[in-house]
């Protein structure tokens, strides 16, 4: 069996095809037809019931049924439900375009509704009632029907995946036995029991290639969180010779979903990242103007309080500080290294976030004369990190995987805009992968400095950027 993907992965591929120009109804059209076309391959014209849920697998049946009755079957539908609640949007205008083709969907609201024999009339069933997104097995209604489908002797061909199939484990309890499943883009987890096709429904490179909302909406942050400690907790270790630095990491990770931010600077520089929002805790270190070695004692205990240490940023070159994050590092399960921190005698892990010059300087690539995303990828493969590159087009890689993400703009080529990224990058890292965190926060970290631009053009500053974050998340239904 080829990798499958799984129902968050799918469910991204989605939305990245409709923001990069396929729209879920060119999508639900296109799934439609490619169930339609193996069924004309595999079946004459016969009597044909295609049964729908509420859904977006229920709209891709009515497709199904549409094409099929051009292709002279004869053809019947039964909705389970009322045809008042099919999700709006692509699924219920095409059980409005059924009307054309002189289908009526018949409703059936009560398991008891069912004749028993309501299948012994066809000769081809179609399952669409419940797809990749369904949890637990079947219930009430949707288990009656199941049930007399299966005990039919029509040929059977389930849409997506047979209903019932819970496809976060590939566990099936009580599902439709087709004969045949079309499933879309690739096999889901579970399919491997049964026959099956992955038919190409029109999903464009570019929404796997290219980070989009749909990789947004699988990053978990505040959205299901009970109090702010499980919302995640960021450490900031910055400052010194900058103070802005540390400051604007941690106001972006709060406004990015992070319950919880300290930031542990030099005592001038808390005192100052203080004034910044009464939202930052503080804690000074213990030299007034930069990071010492005697830090690490005092920030020790701090990272075990926290769930990720963003690490770096306006700490300066001086080298006993550098020493100091060195150690420090080496202490981090889940860092976030930017800035002053990215040195190639560095203790590289994490999620490390260069732009092209302190690229060059850890790797020795040089942008010019090389590939920089066999560069990107071939750097965290030998380093054992994540990577995004904060070029034009960023690139994300954790040695395997590699995706760009093209928002943002020049209005961004300001100072702070890197620590905003940063903080994002924290925040999203607390609850989720580092590969998914660090690409997400590219793609959130542009979309908040677009909005900016829209408003302050080439004006804008990394505050900016800030303000915008929350618009980001709700605009693209964080959860």
């Amino acid at each position: 069996m080829d990798r499958y993907v799984t129902v968050g992965e799918m469910r991204a591929l989605e939305v990245n095809a409709d923001y990069f120009g396929v729209s879920f109804g060119d999508l639900m059209e296109n799934a439609g037809k490619a169930v339609a076309d193996a069924i004309v391959a595999r079946y004459p014209p016969c009597r044909a019931r295609v049964v729908c849920g509420k859904g977006n697998n229920g709209g891709d049946g009515f497709v199904v049924a549409r094409l099929l009755a051009l292709k002279g079957y004869t053809v019947s539908v039964m909705l389970l439900g009322r045809s008042a609640e099919v999700k709006k949007g692509p699924a219920s205008e095409n059980l409005y375009k059924l009307r054309f083709t002189h289908i009526d969907a018949m409703e059936i609201e009560d398991a008891a509704m069912i004749p028993a024999d309501i299948f012994q009339t066809c000769d081809l069933i179609v399952d669409a009632i419940l797809g990749t997104g369904s949890r637990g097995p079947p219930r009430g209604l949707e288990r009656r029907a199941i049930d007399l489908i299966n005990g039919s002797r029509a040929a059977k061909v389930s849409v997506a995946v047979p209903s019932g199939l819970y496809c976060y484990t590939g566990v099936c309890s009580g599902c439709v036995l087709p004969y045949l499943v079309v499933t879309f883009h690739a096999p889901k987890k579970g399919l491997e029991m049964y026959n099956y096709i992955a038919a190409d429904i029109g999903i464009p490179g570019k929404a796997s290639l290219y980070v989009g909302p749909g990789d947004l909406m699988n990053i978990r942050t505040r959205g299901d969180c009970a109090h702010k400690g499980e919302c995640g907790r960021v450490l900031v270790v910055g400052g010194g010779p900058y103070t802005g630095a540390p400051a604007l990491v941690a106001m972006a990770a709060l406004r990015a979903g992070a319950g919880w931010v300290t930031v542990a600077a030099p005592q001038r520089a808390a005192d100052i990242v203080a004034t910044f929002s009464p939202d930052l805790i503080t804690v000074p270190l213990v030299d007034r103007h930069k990071i010492v070695m005697a830090d690490i004692d005092r920030v020790a205990p701090l990272i075990k309080k926290h769930d990720v240490v963003v690490i770096g940023n306006g700490a300066g070159q001086d080298m006993e500080s550098l020493a100091a994050i060195s150690e420090i590092i080496k202490l981090c399960e889940k860092v976030v290294i930017d800035a002053d921190a990215l040195r190639p005698d560095m203790p590289l892990h994490g999620i490390i976030t260069p732009h092209p010059g302190e690229f060059s300087r850890i790797s020795g690539f040089e942008a010019a004369n090389s590939d920089l995303r066999q560069a990107v990828m071939k750097f965290s493969a030998d380093h054992g990190v994540v990577t995004v590159l904060k070029s034009k087009t960023n690139i994300i890689s954790d040695g395997e995987r590699v995706r760009l993400n093209g928002t943002g703009n020049p209005g961004m080529a300001v100072g702070g805009t890197g620590d905003v990224l940063a903080g994002i990058t924290g925040a999203f890292y607390c609850r989720n992968g580092a590969f998914e965190a660090a690409a997400s926060a590219a793609f959130a970290g542009g979309a908040a400095g677009d909005m900016a631009y829209e408003d302050k053009s080439y004006w804008l500053t990394a505050t900016d950027m800030i303000r915008q974050i929350p618009y980001v998340l709700k605009k693209y239904r964080l959860r």
